[in-house]
C-alpha cells in the first residue's frame, strides 16, 4: 500500500507547489517511493463557503487549476463553513469556483464540507465533483465516525484527530471503510481541548462577514502558536515511522497534513518530514528556497 497525503494551501502556497511539483515529478527518487500527492486543498481568500481557517490564498484560481491539472493532482476546495444558510448558496465567487475546478482533467477534483446543506446543494448542481466529510465536524466519538464513514455521498471522511490511535476500533473497521479514513497527522491542537467546535464556528462566522471577536484560546501553550515540534509531543501525532509501519499495514492509506494557516517555510518542512528521504532533504531545499547568499538575519 502507498500512503497518499493531502496537503495544505491550494491557493495559499501556489508559489511553493509551482516549485514543489516538478521537483517531485522529475527527482522522483529524492522521495519515499512508498508515497504519493492524494490532494492539495484550500480556499481563496475572502471566500463565503471557507472553513476551518479564514482563508489568505491570493493564487488566481485559472493559475491554480492550471497547475494541478498540469501534474494530475486533484485539487479540493476547502468549503468547511458550518453555519450556511440557503442564501449563501448563490454566492457568485464560490459558484465561479466550482464551475472552473468540477472540469478537474485527469485527477477528479473534490469538494471538502461540514454542511448536508451545501452538500446536497453541490451534489446537484455540480456533480463531477467527490466530496470529503471534514474534520470541523469536530467527529470525537468513534460511533460518530462509523455512521460518517458509512454514507455513501463521502468519498473520504477526516476524523477528530483525539481518534488517531482508537486502534482497538479502528482495526475492526471493514476494508471499505477503512479506505475512507483520512487522518489528521499534525494537530497542534490541545488534545484535551473542549472548544474546537466553538472555535471552528467562530472562523464560519467570520467569513460570513459577520462582526465577531475572535475565539480566544485556552490552551496551554496558546501563546506558542503552531511549533512542529510541540505537534510531534501531541498524543495524536501521527509520523512517519508510525504511517509506514503501523497504519499502511493496518489498511488505511489516506493522510492529511494541515497547515493553511501557517509559513510556506513551515510547509516546506512537512514535506521535507512527511516525504523526502532524509538524504535528500538538503537537496530539495537548495532547489526551492537556499542558496550560498542567503541571509537569516
Amino acid at each position: 500500500m502507498k500512503a497518499y497525503y493531502h496537503l495544505p494551501g491550494l491557493f495559499e502556497f501556489y508559489e511553493l507547489y509551482r516549485l514543489f511539483l516538478p521537483l517531485f515529478r522529475e527527482r522522483r527518487e529524492w522521495f519515499y517511493d512508498w508515497c504519493e500527492i492524494g490532494s492539495i486543498y484550500g480556499a481563496p481568500a475572502d471566500c463565503l463557503w471557507g472553513g476551518g481557517r479564514v482563508g489568505f490564498g491570493e493564487a488566481r484560481p485559472a493559475d491554480v487549476a492550471a497547475l494541478t491539472r498540469a501534474y494530475g493532482v486533484s485539487a479540493r476546495l476547502t468549503f468547511s463553513n458550518s453555519l450556511l444558510r440557503e442564501e449563501h448558496l448563490s454566492d457568485p465567487k464560490c459558484n465561479a469556483l466550482c464551475a472552473l475546478f468540477e472540469r478537474g482533467g485527469a485527477a477528479q477534483s473534490g469538494v471538502i464540507l461540514c454542511s448536508d446543506l451545501l452538500l446536497a446543494y453541490l451534489r446537484r448542481r455540480y456533480p463531477g465533483f467527490y466530496f470529503v466529510s471534514s474534520t470541523t465536524k469536530v467527529l470525537t466519538e468513534f460511533d460518530q465516525l462509523e455512521a460518517e464513514l458509512n454514507r455513501p455521498e463521502f468519498r473520504f471522511v477526516v476524523p477528530d484527530f483525539r481518534l488517531n490511535r482508537a486502534f482497538d476500533r479502528l482495526d475492526a473497521l471493514s476494508p471499505a471503510q477503512k479506505r475512507k479514513v483520512e487522518f489528521l497527522c499534525n494537530e497542534c491542537c490541545w488534545f484535551g481541548c473542549p472548544d474546537r467546535r466553538a472555535c471552528y464556528e467562530n472562523v464560519s462566522r467570520k467569513n460570513l462577514g459577520e462582526d465577531v471577536p475572535d475565539h480566544v484560546c485556552r490552551s496551554p501553550g496558546a501563546r506558542r502558536g503552531y511549533r512542529f515540534s510541540d505537534a510531534m509531543a501531541n498524543p495524536g501525532f501521527i509520523g512517519v515511522k508510525e504511517i509506514r509501519d503501523r497504519y499502511l499495514p493496518g489498511g488505511f492509506s489516506h493522510f492529511k497534513i494541515e497547515g493553511r494557516s501557517l509559513g510556506s517555510a513551515l510547509i516546506l518542512e512537512f514535506l521535507l518530514y512527511y516525504m523526502t528521504k532524509p538524504e535528500y532533504q538538503l537537496r530539495v531545499r537548495e532547489e526551492i528556497y537556499l542558496d550560498s547568499s542567503l541571509d537569516l538575519f
